[in-house]
């Protein structure tokens, strides 16, 4: 058997819908749950501390401030990050209460793709697609849409403005020049409605500056006699709103932000203090202006700021937010709101083709500008990246077309409902989609063909992607990841247009090699597509064999989901010989996303640890079932007798040569099995290095007392040891805090040096389980799970490194703020005051701010 393994660097993203496991990201499992510990979730309950470091609120601080998620982020967020997605939901609902009923939340273009560069059929789809993902998520319609990169062009505007958006945001360097609006622009007076919200608006200041609607210009000069004014970044005035005017009478708004104050944020160490970063906010309102002309000091930054790239950044918002309304020196308001109350007056004209991170307008994705990730590398690869994809999208469009005609009345609309699919792949969704968009009721055949043609055109979408050409080299894990989605694009093409789609490969090759890397080995895009792309093109047949392969190691139901295929198994057998284990049977594999399916049969032949391979074909019943039960009866028959040759001959004989091993599991199945290999190995290990140690821990003893040199390899059996036994400790499914204390106590006498991050990482979980326990248990009769839950939370805040207990302080501030809280008893309020303490929570504090006044 030679097995047949897929390079396990290849992304697979764009045929499982799912990210997999990204070892960089360690201990994470991928960039997004890393970058949602660091940042998404603690911008969601961030903290304020007391001098003493106590925390006294817990704020969200979503909801004070405007923000936007990317909507395949927020998909990922939906899925494995509930907590987290549930808190930004949650803020745009709270901001829409504290401000007039305008949410914090603006939509996003679908995918981050660079609108100027794109297509105008692309980018009204991008622009849709946000709309409808905003829709789905938040329950209402947005009033602002934030553009990938600030990426602009005032056609792009004027798309955005056809589909009622109201606002966007963009750097100062992008706006051209600005004039007055003609007295007859401005919008309409208040009614009483709206100068009664304006009133409660100032009251929120209690106080501070007087924000009255701004008087409108005195020049009575008509409006053709208005002279622009050109301006920069250092000239536009940022504190204002202005209406840039678009084709047939249409408009959108345009906030400036200010620039310095967001450089100084995300590159000048601003974060570093909440009460400097309040400071500086301040200086960005001019003190010569009227005192009844309403301004905005706002910043546009990156949402990583504030955590992942700064630690504790998202501290320093929450403290510089609360610090500036403690002291009444400004009323925290967002977009939506002040764009409301305070309309513009001012009329401006953007510069076309302008983005906020590329000094050379948007040439950083498509072009050797000189903008890159700071490595002294060319970037010539990006124009023939993007040719590359253009020539994907242009000659896939008139195939596609062509084969729509009996499939969707216009294909090009059904595209754009297609995102209704996307977020929602119930029965009633899809059969809603098909009887809109379809030319008549279609065959279970012309189905499949239908949602390959929509997730052909979804995948077009998703190879712009702006973050592959944001960094230094085509072989980047971003690049990479956007000519994975031309690989499905090209795998598509090749099913439904035969020999026209088979022929778009050999073309999208030849351009995307004069793609010229900056890795030797590499050389060009060509070879990047070929060496990390093609060996992770999936179809149902992989599929079925990782099916096969990681069925040797856990048990599959009869019906189940493997990522977004069902599997339903026909029959299954396993045989034993020694340590060998030979399975065979036959499953159907259905694709979720498509309805393609495949019946397949397998055989696997397991030898102990990685020793594995696997034999995977379609299986045809009219052809194949008397030579199936002939295989299986001789396959049984040479596995009780010992005969592996004859059992491999036959396998080869029945499936042909095609083989597969454990590199060809999908990366998170992969590692699982692996990790399950390991661990019997390292539990011998362990058990061995522990034996040498505890023979031998007095005589370490009596070494570091008498402060005489630890042989190396003793130190380091000891070392390992104790590290292994804490780990234990701190998995096991009941907390021992004597043991843990023990283990403690015995690392600082023999001054061994312990492994902190990893031990770290072991007791955020474990204090994370105690709490999630305590928060599902009823009070009444749970004195004893609270006094556990309190000798953790001491335990492991006595450990000699830092540990995170953030997810335990949330769980505890949500238990306080139910209602229930009122009816607990003495015993458990003095209980879970006592949890507090261990939790670092400035308990009387978070109690006043909640109002628990039984407390």
């Amino acid at each position: 058997m030679r097995p047949r393994p897929l390079l396990p660097a290849a992304p697979r993203e764009p045929w499982l819908e799912t990210v997999e496991i990204q070892e960089s990201a360690a201990p994470y499992h991928d960039w997004n749950e890393r970058i949602t510990a660091e940042c998404y979730a603690p911008n969601g309950a961030s903290r304020i501390q007391n001098l003493q470091g106590q925390i006294t609120r817990i704020v969200n601080n979503y909801s004070r401030m405007s923000f936007n998620f990317g909507a395949t982020l927020l998909s990922w967020l939906e899925e494995y990050a509930p907590r987290t997605y549930r808190m930004i939901l949650e803020a745009d609902a709270a901001s829409a209460e504290r401000y007039s009923g305008h949410g914090s939340a603006m939509a996003q273009v679908y995918n981050h793709i660079i609108l100027p560069l794109a297509s105008e059929r692309d980018a009204r789809t991008q622009i849709r697609w946000g709309i409808a993902d905003f829709e789905h998520r938040f329950g209402r319609k947005p009033e602002g849409m934030w553009l990938a990169e600030t990426a602009v062009s005032r056609w792009v505007l004027d798309l955005m403005a056809q589909e009622g958006i109201k606002f966007t945001v963009l750097a100062p360097h992008q706006c051209a020049r600005v004039r007055a609006l003609d007295p007859s622009e401005i919008a309409a007076p208040r009614t009483n409605a709206q100068a009664a919200a304006e009133k409660q608006f100032k009251r929120r200041a209690s106080g501070a500056v007087d924000a009255t609607a701004e008087a409108a210009p005195k020049t009575a000069a008509k409006k053709n006699e208005i002279e622009w004014l050109e301006t920069n970044d250092q000239s536009v005035d940022t504190t204002r709103p202005y209406r840039v005017k678009l084709d047939e009478g249409r408009s959108i708004d345009v906030f400036f932000y200010h620039g310095p104050n967001s450089r100084a944020i995300a590159f000048e160490g601003l974060l570093n203090s909440g009460e400097i970063f309040a400071k500086r906010l301040l200086t960005a309102i001019d003190p010569n202006q009227p005192a009844d002309r309403p301004q905005l000091s706002h910043v546009a930054t990156d949402g990583e700021s504030y955590g992942h790239h700064h630690r504790h950044g998202e501290m320093a918002l929450s403290y510089a937010l609360h610090w500036i309304e403690e002291n009444k020196l400004a009323i925290p308001t967002n977009y939506g709101e002040f764009l409301a109350k305070f309309p513009p007056h001012m009329e401006a004209e953007v510069v076309d083709e302008s983005s906020w991170s590329c000094a050379h307008g948007v040439e950083r994705w498509r072009s050797d500008c000189g903008c890159n990730g700071g490595k002294p590398w060319h970037q010539r690869w990006r124009a023939p990246l993007r040719e590359a994809l253009d020539l994907l999208r242009d000659q896939t469009a008139p195939l596609a077309e062509k084969l729509a005609k009996t499939l969707f009345k216009d294909v090009w609309a059904a595209r754009d409902a297609y995102i209704e699919v996307v977020l929602d792949r119930s029965q009633a969704s899809t059969e809603r989609f098909f009887s809109e968009h379809a030319t008549h009721e279609l065959s279970a055949e012309e189905r499949v063909t239908a949602y390959e043609l929509m997730e052909l055109e979804r995948h077009t979408q998703l190879m712009y992607t702006s973050c592959g050409w944001f960094f230094d080299d085509i072989s980047g894990i971003e690049t990479v990841q956007i000519i994975a989605y031309a690989g499905r694009v090209i795998q598509l093409a090749e099913q439904l247009f035969g020999a026209a789609g088979k022929s778009l490969e050999a073309e999208f090759c030849a351009v995307l090699s004069k793609a010229e890397s900056n890795v030797a080995e590499i050389g060009n895009g060509e070879e990047v597509y070929k060496r990390y792309v093609v060996g992770g093109r999936l179809d149902l047949e992989h599929v079925g064999a990782h099916y096969a392969i990681s069925s040797m190691f856990r048990a599959y139901p009869d019906a189940g989901d493997l990522f977004c295929f069902d599997v339903y198994r026909r029959s299954f057998d396993v045989l034993a010989s020694g340590r060998g284990r030979f399975a065979f049977g036959r499953a159907t594999i259905k694709s979720r996303i498509t309805e393609e399916s495949e019946d397949v049969c397998f055989a696997v032949l397991h030898l102990g640890d990685q020793n594995l391979s696997a034999a995977v074909r379609r299986y045809d019943s009219a052809k194949d079932d008397g030579l199936w039960d002939a295989f299986a009866e001789a396959a049984s028959e040479a596995i009780a007798r010992a005969n592996l040759p004859e059992l491999i001959r036959l396998t080869d004989r029945f499936f042909g040569g095609s083989m597969y091993s454990l590199t060809s599991l999908f990366a998170d199945e992969q590692h699982n099995i692996m990790k399950s290999i390991l661990d019997t190995t390292m539990d011998e290990v362990e058990g061995s290095l522990t034996r040498i140690y505890e023979e031998h821990a007095t005589l370490l003893h009596f070494l570091t007392e008498s402060n005489m040199p630890v042989p190396p390899a003793l130190a380091l059996t000891a070392g390992f040891a104790v590290n292994a036994s804490l780990r234990r400790a701190l998995d096991a499914d009941r907390y021992d805090t004597a043991e843990v204390s023990r283990l403690v106590r015995r690392a600082m006498i023999d001054k061994l040096a312990l492994d902190a991050p990893g031990l770290a990482y072991a007791a955020d979980r474990r204090m994370k389980r105690a709490m999630m326990a305590l928060e599902q248990a009823e009070p009444a009769g749970t004195l004893s799970v609270l006094n556990e839950t309190v000798a953790t939370a001491e335990s492991l805040r006595s450990l000699p490194m830092d540990i995170n207990l953030w997810q335990a302080q949330n769980i505890w501030n949500d238990m306080l703020r139910r209602e229930s809280a009122s009816e607990w008893s003495v015993e458990w309020r003095e209980g879970f005051r006592k949890l507090g303490h261990a939790l670092n929570l400035s308990v009387d504090d978070l109690v006043v701010e909640h109002g628990v006044a039984t407390f």
